[in-house]
């Protein structure tokens, strides 16, 4: 018999957990929830997930201190924190913290499912050998580069987000990462007001 899919909700609103657990179950996946953090912890003990949902603002310990937690619990298991602020800075955080990415609130049951089942493919594909520096993936690294157009055709971040199924703060911070090693080329065009418009490809030859 397969074993089933487990998703660890840790949210203060009970509304939310209880949605939570009423769609995934509706899936096919065990559900198991927690108030806090510190609930958190002892749930992911106790229930080992597949993956694990985490909110941003919580009393007590907060989401970002949550992702570290439980990275020192697990290396591997995604972690997608729901968040109100769009904030790059914010992002950076959590994914120095080795959250795997984001989800926006308010949740959309169709983004979130969607979500969930990218990063278990994800995890069937990610080599437990060789982590990259502050918790990137090279199942997820290797996913922002195949979504790339090499050659001429250069994609914004929004773009590649779409293509890829991640994130917009999970894929700006891969480019990042993957331009610091030069697999990925970015230039900005100057309009006449507002901030550049950056725009990525991949390196040829990567």
């Amino acid at each position: 018999m397969e074993r089933k899919i487990t998703i660890l909700s840790i949210d203060d609103e009970e509304n939310i957990r209880f949605a939570l657990g009423e769609l995934f179950r509706f899936q096919g996946w065990e559900a198991c929830c927690a108030p806090t953090v510190e609930k958190g912890i002892e749930q992911f003990r106790l229930h080992r997930p597949d993956i694990v949902l985490i909110d941003y603002h919580m009393p007590g310990i907060n989401g970002v201190e949550g992702v570290r937690l439980l990275r020192k619990l697990s290396r591997t298991v995604p972690i997608i924190v729901f968040t109100i602020d769009e904030s790059q800075e914010v992002a950076d955080q959590f994914l120095q913290a080795g959250a795997s990415d984001f989800a926006l609130k308010p949740i959309k049951a169709p983004d979130i499912i969607s979500r969930i089942k990218l990063h278990l493919r994800l995890l069937e594909r990610e080599q437990p050998a060789q982590p990259l520096s502050k918790g990137l993936s090279e199942a997820t690294l290797q996913l922002v580069l195949d979504s790339l157009k090499e050659g001429e055709d250069y994609m914004t971040v929004n773009e590649v987000a779409k293509s890829s199924g991640l994130a917009y703060q999970t894929v700006y911070r891969y480019l990042q990462y993957l331009i610091q090693n030069k697999k990925v080329e970015m230039v900005s065009i100057y309009g006449k007001v507002g901030r550049p418009r950056q725009l990525f490809r991949r390196t040829p030859g990567n």
